[in-house]
């Protein structure tokens, strides 16, 4: 379907919605294309291909409000999809804060080019030999025995969003994948490692080669590993995991958590929650970025903003029906799927960075564990006690000594920030990027 033929149904669905008797809608499109190709020894192993157009719709009827989303777009569908959907929204419960954003807060004027697409192709035949290649590197480190498969992906998105106050925007994003994961074995211990690397842009994907031999070293480096005891010494959260430990923070900040009081930061807005020489940026605006957007889920505009400025928290998370249930305004974080009421999310997050690297923090810390996985994190959203299976390694006069695993790490995230020291390896990789980070004491529950 063209882009006019795209805006036009949108807007069609709009006003079919209003006609039927709800007295505001919106209507969202999602389309999708991607191709990802897996090999397992040299050999291909599959091969998927998705085409998809999707439909959101969601009314208001006063406070009430439904949606409905659909992947069938034939006019008989979109008829049942209205009748539906209105007759949802006049039973639904009133939602006093329920509506769209205010017609103030929209984005207006041109949207910003954010070079979030890139028209390059890759066919599958190219996906496989790739994925091969980053297999073969991995493997050719000594200590690697097995494949776990490699594998690449192209994708191309468009989101499209119309609504019966005036609003309609429309982006495109590009992704392109490329990983591998192998196991290494000595003296009959395995271990498992990986690489992976995703881009909006193929010019900015590492190469085969390069993707592989990092999988490859990160195995062999953790095979033999070793529990150690209970103890409390300082941590070192590698800038790969490090976002796993602030990653509470932005629940604690959301503006749904704080109208519900289930945050434990809904005292803290003006009070410093990191040190004075950290910074956590929200940037919409990165070029190429995986979160970059020139407008929220809700169309209102988007800016940079600190979150933390100085150490300082500065905002909360708001999308439309937060900020009027606090009596603020939206801070551009809605974010939403096809059906439901907009949730809250971040655009391209990162902290700002110290002036040690990896080894520098090690050398700082003295002895200590260097976390380089993570699994099972619990948090208590009203206290921010915290606690998460790692493994990584030991250091030792801040030389890595060994591999260790089946550990526990645990405190109070409020407690450990306030004493956190951040690297100087600050990579954007993704979304939400962090440097590694120091913690000088930290409760380990090992063997």
């Amino acid at each position: 379907m063209t882009v006019k033929a795209s805006a036009a149904l949108l807007h069609d669905l709009v006003a079919a919605a209003l006609k039927a008797g709800a007295d505001a809608a919106e209507a969202v499109t999602a389309e999708r294309a991607a191709l990802s190709v897996g090999v397992r020894n040299g050999t291909l192993e599959d091969v998927e291909r998705e085409e998809s157009r999707d439909l959101g719709l969601r009314v208001f009827v006063g406070k009430r409000q439904a949606s409905v989303s659909a992947s069938d777009l034939s006019e008989a569908t979109r008829t049942r999809l209205i009748e539906r959907v209105v007759a949802m929204a006049r039973l639904a419960p009133e939602d006093p804060y329920a509506g769209f954003a205010p017609e103030d807060r929209l984005h207006r004027g041109p949207f910003r080019d954010l070079d979030l697409m890139d028209t390059s192709e890759r066919s599958a035949a190219e996906l496989e030999a790739v994925s091969i290649q980053a297999e073969a590197a991995a493997l050719a480190i000594p200590g690697v025995v097995r494949s776990e498969g490699g594998h690449a992906s192209t994708s191309s998105t468009e989101w499209r969003l119309v609504t019966s106050h005036g609003f309609e925007g429309c982006y495109s994003g590009s992704a392109f994948s490329l990983g591998v994961g192998v196991i290494a074995e000595k003296d009959g211990a395995m271990e498992r490692g990986g690489e992976s690397r995703t881009t909006r842009h193929l010019s900015d994907l590492p190469d085969a080669a390069a993707i592989g031999e990092e999988a490859g070293r990160r195995a062999v480096a953790r095979v033999g590993p070793r529990k150690i005891a209970s103890t409390t010494a300082p941590v070192i959260f590698e800038n790969r995991v490090a976002t796993q430990i602030l990653s509470p923070l932005l629940g604690a900040i959301s503006g749904p958590s704080i109208a519900r009081g289930t945050s434990f930061l809904k005292d803290d807005m003006g009070q410093a929650v990191l040190p004075t020489h950290l910074s956590l940026i929200d940037d919409p605006f990165r070029m190429r970025g995986l979160g970059s957007a020139p407008f929220d889920d809700e169309g209102v505009e988007v800016v940079e903003r600190r979150l933390v400025d100085a150490g300082v928290l500065t905002t909360w998370l708001h999308n439309s029906a937060s900020a009027r249930q606090l009596g603020q305004a939206s801070t551009g974080h809605a974010s939403r799927g096809l059906a439901g009421p907009p949730g809250v999310s971040t655009h391209n997050l990162h902290l700002t960075p110290g002036d040690r690297d990896a080894a520098g923090l090690r050398a700082d810390a003295g002895t200590g564990l260097m976390v380089t996985s993570m699994f099972g994190p619990s948090l208590n959203a009203n206290t921010g006690d915290w606690s998460a299976g790692v493994s990584g390694f030991w250091f030792e006069d801040g030389e890595l000594a060994y591999p260790v695993s089946e550990v526990t790490v645990a405190g109070n995230l409020k407690a450990l920030w306030a004493r956190m020291v951040a690297g100087s390896d600050l990579e954007f990789r993704g979304s939400f990027n962090s440097p590694s980070l120091l913690f000088d004491a930290v409760a380990i529950a090992g063997k």
